[in-house]
C-alpha cells in the first residue's frame, strides 16, 4: 500500500467526527449529506468532493483546511519547501514601513518584468521557483513603490502580492494567502485601479469557495462585478469581468443553484467570444478554453459528473496553455471519472495532472484523494499506479 490510508480527507472526517461524539448518523443529518455517501467516503471508497468537504466541515466547526489536511507540512519539510513561507510572511509585513535605507531597488521597469517572470513561473507550476523568488522581490518593490508614489510602482506592488498569494494557496497556507490578499486590495487602493480591485474582489471569492462559504462568496463575486464596472473599457476589464463570472459559475455549483452556475457561465462565453483566447492579460487564462475547462467544472460540482466527463472528452486543451490550469483540469477529470467507475481512465488523467505540474500535483487535496479512491476500489491498475503513489507521498 503506498496511499496513507489515514491521510485521506474522508479518515479525517472519521477522526474529526469521532473527536466530537458524533455518529456517522448524526453528522449525516447535521450536514445534510446523504448517509451512504458518507459512510463511502470515510472508507475512501469515494473522494470527497468539495461540497460534501464543505458540509462536513460546517457541520463540525472546524476549517476545511483541516478536513483536506493542509498545508501537508511533513512533505513541505522533505521538499524544503516550508522554510520559504516565514520570508513570504514577513516580506508581507513590511508593507507600510515605506523606504527601506538597506535596499537598493531597481528600476520600476526591472521589477514589473521580474513580477511578469513570476507569474510565468506559476503559471508553469514551477511553485518552488515562485516561493524562492518572491519575498525578496515583495521587499524590494516596497521600497520602490513607496519612493516612486505612482500607480505603476503600486501595480508592480500589487502583481507579487498576488504571486504571494498564488503561491500560498497552492501551498495549502490559507492564513498566508488572505495575507497577501490584504496586501494586493492595499496596493490596488493606492493605484487606484478598479481592475485591480475587480481582480482582488475575484481572488477573495475564491478563498471562501475554498473554505465552503458560498454565499458569501457570491456576494463578492457580485461585489467584484460592481466595482470592475468602475474602470475603463478595455481588454483587461473584459477579462476580469468574464473571470469573476467563471469564479460565480464554480461558486453557484459547489452550492448546487444550477441555474445561476449555469447564467454565469453564459456571461463568460459571451465575453469570450469577444476577447477570444487571452491567457496572459493578467495571467487569468481567460478565453473560450477556460469556459469550457470551467463548465467541466461546473457539471462536476453539480454531481453531474457523466456529463462532466461527456464535455472533457470533446474539450482539447491547447499545447501552449498554462500548465499549472491544465494540471488542475486533469485533476477535476479524474474526479469525475473515479465517480463514474472508469478508474484506468481516472489514473491516466491523474498522471497528466502530475505529468503537466508535478509540484502543484503533489499538493493538490483533489489529486491526493482520487488516488486514495482508486485504492480503495481494489481494482487491479498498472504498476504505475504503485509508483504514482510512492511518489505523492515521498519524503524527498
Amino acid at each position: 500500500m503506498h496511499a496513507l490510508p489515514e491521510d485521506h480527507t474522508g479518515a479525517r472526517i472519521a477522526r474529526l467526527r469521532r473527536e466530537r461524539g458524533l455518529t456517522q448518523r448524526a453528522l449525516a443529518d447535521l450536514s445534510q449529506v446523504p448517509y451512504n455517501t458518507l459512510i463511502k467516503v470515510e472508507r475512501g471508497a469515494l473522494s470527497a468532493t468539495p461540497h460534501v468537504v464543505a458540509r462536513c466541515a460546517r457541520a463540525m466547526r472546524v476549517e476545511v483546511a483541516t478536513v483536506v489536511g493542509q498545508p501537508y507540512e511533513s512533505d513541505l519539510r522533505a521538499d524544503k519547501l516550508d522554510v520559504l513561507i516565514a520570508p513570504i510572511r514577513e516580506a508581507l509585513d513590511v508593507y507600510d514601513l515605506g523606504t527601506d535605507p538597506d535596499i537598493t531597488a531597481r528600476s520600476l521597469t526591472q521589477l514589473h518584468d521580474e513580477a511578469e517572470a513570476l507569474c510565468a513561473a506559476v503559471r508553469k507550476g514551477e511553485i518552488k521557483q515562485a516561493a524562492s523568488n518572491v519575498a525578496g522581490l515583495i521587499e524590494e518593490a516596497t521600497t520602490a513603490a513607496h519612493a516612486a508614489g505612482t500607480t505603476d510602482g503600486w501595480l508592480v506592488l500589487a502583481s507579487l502580492y498576488r504571486t504571494g498569494y498564488d503561491v500560498a494557496t497552492k501551498l495549502g497556507y490559507a492564513d498566508l494567502a488572505q495575507l497577501a490578499l490584504a496586501r494586493l486590495d492595499w496596493a490596488a487602493h493606492r493605484a487606484s485601479s478598479a481592475v485591480y480591485g475587480g481582480a482582488y474582489q475575484y481572488l477573495r471569492a475564491l478563498a471562501y469557495l475554498r473554505e465552503g462559504k458560498f454565499r458569501t462568496g457570491q456576494r463578492l463575486v457580485d461585489l467584484g462585478l460592481r466595482t470592475i464596472e468602475q474602470a475603463d473599457a478595455t481588454v483587461e476589464r473584459d477579462v476580469v469581468t468574464g473571470q469573476l463570472h467563471l469564479g460565480g459559475a464554480v461558486m453557484a455549483g459547489r452550492a448546487h443553484d444550477n441555474d445561476r452556475a449555469m447564467s454565469h457561465l453564459s456571461e463568460a462565453k459571451k465575453i469570450a467570444d469577444r476577447t477570444g483566447e487571452a491567457p496572459k492579460v493578467l495571467w487569468m487564462t481567460f478565453g473560450g478554453t477556460n469556459v469550457e475547462v470551467h463548465r467541466v467544472s461546473v457539471l462536476a460540482e453539480l454531481d453531474k459528473y457523466d456529463k462532466a466527463v461527456d464535455a472533457a472528452s470533446g474539450l482539447s486543451i491547447p499545447s501552449d496553455w498554462p500548465k499549472s490550469r491544465a494540471s488542475h483540469h486533469w485533476a477535476e477529470v479524474a474526479r469525475a471519472e473515479m465517480w463514474t467507475g472508469r478508474l484506468d481512465a481516472s489514473f491516466k488523467s491523474l498522471v497528466a495532472a502530475r505529468k503537466m505540474a508535478p509540484q502543484q500535483a503533489k499538493y493538490h487535496p483533489m489529486v491526493r484523494d482520487t488516488y486514495a479512491g482508486l485504492e480503495a476500489a481494489h481494482r487491479r491498475l498498472p504498476d504505475s499506479f504503485q509508483a504514482f503513489g510512492s511518489w505523492l507521498t515521498s519524503r524527498s
